[in-house]
């Protein structure tokens, strides 16, 4: 794949302190590409400085939400070198999700060359403090200047980079949890697998009357019986209830998490007992009155592994594990960020690394 690079030639200062928030903070530069039906597909495809964007007003993404985006992160080693994690999984959810929402996929060859390259030319960005990341975000969306509705013919992708600290301000401290009885966020057949903003802007009200009584995020239930746990509002989730690691299983209305995944994956090979089930919420409260449930924790790229120490169901406070945090979960979040930061062996082959462009 040919990418012309133009680079900024104001780069920005790169700030000192580490306290980076999540999502503020942007690189020198973006890749960016168009794909035209009529001209054979994905064109054009280049790095330059960064910069906004020029959308017509009648675009397509404006009006009917035709767009889809992902997350990952560029990890700084020890000894200075920058790799990615399973990117190509990142991928090829980026070209499921395309696939759901009717815009073009991107050969995945292609589509993991332009993330290392782009990595390669912020490849400075990449912070060293701990617990410090550089969260890259691949976002496509209709462009078509039209109203009607109909499948889109002009589509741009686009790869911005933000520098990243912790996602939730408690960090691995246990976050508090409500649980959401009243809105949904899918349903098998809808879009709840596809990572598209429409999932997020609907679950935005639910979010945020959980903050106002002083909860960290929402954990959805299924949007037909109302019965079934589903996920947390950024994140996969999961429960260890006795010796058994329970994670609601992928029915079409969940996102498939690459976090999940290699939760999933590193705890088998170490013989845990894993489920990917059906979990009712009676049985989960069920299991928290009776002292069943160990721990719970949410699982994603943003916060890598979030313990959760209280979850809310009815106006009902149960604390989990004396609010602490838990033996798996702590196991998890040290495995996958030594992974991730090349302090623990890679026997999964999940690291990606890259070379400075």
């Amino acid at each position: 794949m040919n990418i012309s690079i133009t680079k900024n030639t104001a780069p920005a200062k790169k700030p000192e302190n580490a306290e980076y928030g999540f999502g503020k903070i942007f690189t020198d530069h973006m890749f960016i590409m168009e794909y035209d039906a009529d001209q054979g597909g994905w064109h054009d495809a280049r790095i330059v400085p960064f910069q906004n964007l020029s959308l017509h007003p009648a675009s397509t993404v404006l009006h009917y939400g035709s767009e889809i985006f992902e997350g990952l992160k560029a990890y700084r080693t020890k000894t200075g070198e920058v790799q990615l994690f399973r990117p190509i999984e990142n991928v090829r959810r980026l070209n499921r999700s395309a696939e759901r929402m009717c815009l073009p996929t991107i050969p995945e060859d292609d589509a993991l060359e332009i993330l290392k390259t782009f990595v390669s030319v912020e490849y400075d960005w990449v912070p060293t403090a701990p617990g410090t990341t550089l969260y890259l975000r691949p976002f496509m969306f209709g462009n078509d200047q039209s109203l009607g509705v109909h499948s889109v013919s002009s589509v741009t992708y686009v790869v911005i980079a933000s520098l990243a600290s912790s996602y939730f301000k408690e960090g691995l401290n246990p976050v508090k949890i409500m649980i959401e009885t009243e809105d949904v966020r899918a349903v098998r057949g809808g879009t709840g697998e596809a990572k598209c903003g429409g999932n997020y802007g609907a679950s935005t009200r639910a979010g945020q009357r959980a903050a106002e009584l002083g909860y960290s995020q929402v954990l959805w239930l299924d949007g037909v019986e109302r019965k079934y746990i589903e996920e947390v509002g950024a994140m996969n989730v999961m429960f260890r209830i006795d010796d058994e690691i329970v994670t609601p299983a992928l029915d079409g209305s969940i996102l498939p998490g690459i976090t999940r995944k290699s939760c999933v994956e590193l705890l088998k090979s170490e013989g845990y007992t894993v489920h990917e089930r059906l979990l009712s919420v009676d049985e989960l409260v069920d299991a928290m009155k009776n002292g069943r449930l160990k721990e719970a924790w949410g699982c994603g790229t943003a916060a890598v592994i979030s313990p959760i120490g209280e979850l809310c169901y009815k106006d009902e406070v149960y604390v989990i594990n004396n609010g602490e945090i838990g033996e798996v979960s702590q196991h998890l979040y040290d495995t996958l960020t030594g992974i991730q930061r090349g302090d623990v062996e890679d026997r999964f082959n999940w690291i990606c690394p890259i070379k400075k462009g």
